[in-house]
């Protein structure tokens, strides 16, 4: 059975990102499609003992989550991608390096003032992404 569609589903471990998981899986069953799971995390060239526990926990999460989407019959790649650019940025790259046709995101409320001086994953994403994004909240 060919795969028509593949979505990407920016997990980093919160409450939203579990409906994005939630949300992906019957997209998924509804178009036959495999679904992506990654985690993006930024890091510096200085690894630190808490870096290294942050990214274990990340990894068992990502297993977790490929581990029921395989349960429900869904076809589930997980990756674990730690870089030296923005999450948003390296969610984009991996959506077009894989000819991604759909993104899940999880997204909570901040102010325009917490946008401001944290950034926005979700909206770098939205407005760079060679394809639609789902947001989920």
């Amino acid at each position: 059975m060919e795969v028509l569609m593949k979505i990407l589903v920016g997990f980093d471990g919160s409450n939203t990102a579990e409906d994005a998981i939630a949300y992906s899986m019957v997209q998924a069953k509804a178009f036959d499609a495999r679904v992506f799971v990654v985690n993006c995390v930024a890091q510096s060239h200085e690894v630190k003992s808490k870096d290294m526990d942050r990214m274990a926990n990340a990894d068992s999460e990502l297993t977790r989550v490929q581990e029921a989407m395989k349960n429900d019959g869904i076809p589930c790649e997980t990756r674990l991608l730690v870089d030296d650019v923005s999450p948003g940025e390296r969610l984009v790259q991996f959506a077009k390096e894989n000819d991604i046709d759909m993104i899940v995101m999880g997204i909570r409320r901040r102010s325009k003032i917490g946008k401001l001086l944290m950034g926005s994953t979700a909206q770098y994403v939205i407005l760079e992404a060679h394809c639609p994004v789902i947001t989920v909240k």
